[in-house]
């Protein structure tokens, strides 16, 4: 059953997050906190691939990445996470265009909204500077499940918590391992802004989502 299908059906009841690239186009962010990090061992700033290869990993995967020839340096690197200040970096964030209004019209129509990141200690901090808190009924990052995405510990997570089924229950994400989650998952996937990886449906806007799980409806002109 596609999407729509399932939306007519009226069967959907929560729409998963992921943080990075769905939520907030985080690429300058991202970029600012792992050449803070380089300059800090007078490494050279980040190469496009490099960053490329760390925005869906976890702050340790990508650490063991862009160390992994030099294992002393990862664990100094490691020790290095303590001393900055998410400030520093959570202000480079920009929030997806019509991000809150989609969060509230969900709201409105009884829909549950979480988050399911590879985000870790910054979450809090984002949460709060973006004043999310009442948008959303549960967050999960890399810090409340053993294994992350793609492992699909988060999503399972939010659909036991939330007593939730798989039919009920949409990922939006916008990478490869997101995919990967909700297929281990085994709940349907959004891709946002990505029609490199397949998908259940695309979406290049958030109000998007309220067609695909309302029968149809235009919400496009809503802000």
């Amino acid at each position: 059953m596609g999407i729509e299908e399932q939306g007519k059906k009226g069967k959907i009841r929560c729409v998963i997050y992921d943080c990075d690239g769905v939520l907030f186009d985080s690429l300058e962010a991202n970029r600012r906190f792992y050449n803070l990090i380089h300059a800090a061992f007078g490494r050279s700033p980040l190469t496009e691939e490099e960053l490329r290869c760390v925005l869906s990993r976890t702050v340790r995967e990508a650490i063991h990445f862009l160390f992994r020839n030099d294992p002393g340096g990862e664990q100094k690197a490691l020790d290095l996470l303590p001393r900055i200040d998410p400030r520093e970096t959570i202000a480079c964030l920009k929030m997806e265009a019509n991000l809150l209004p989609t969060l509230r019209l969900l709201k409105e129509k009884g829909i549950l909204r979480a988050i399911s990141t590879n985000r870790s200690t910054a979450m809090k901090p984002i949460m709060e500077r973006f004043k999310l808190g009442p948008h959303f009924d549960l967050v999960v990052t890399s810090l409340d499940v053993q294994n992350p995405k793609p492992h699909p510990e988060s999503i399972e997570k939010i659909i036991q918590t939330l007593r939730l089924s798989r039919e009920e229950t949409v990922f939006i994400g916008d990478s490869e391992i997101d995919r990967r989650a909700a297929a281990s998952a085994g709940v349907r996937f959004i891709a946002y802004k990505n029609k490199d990886i397949a998908a259940d449906a695309f979406i290049e806007d958030h109000l998007a989502i309220l067609n695909l799980i309302s029968g149809g409806e235009n919400h496009g002109d809503e802000t």
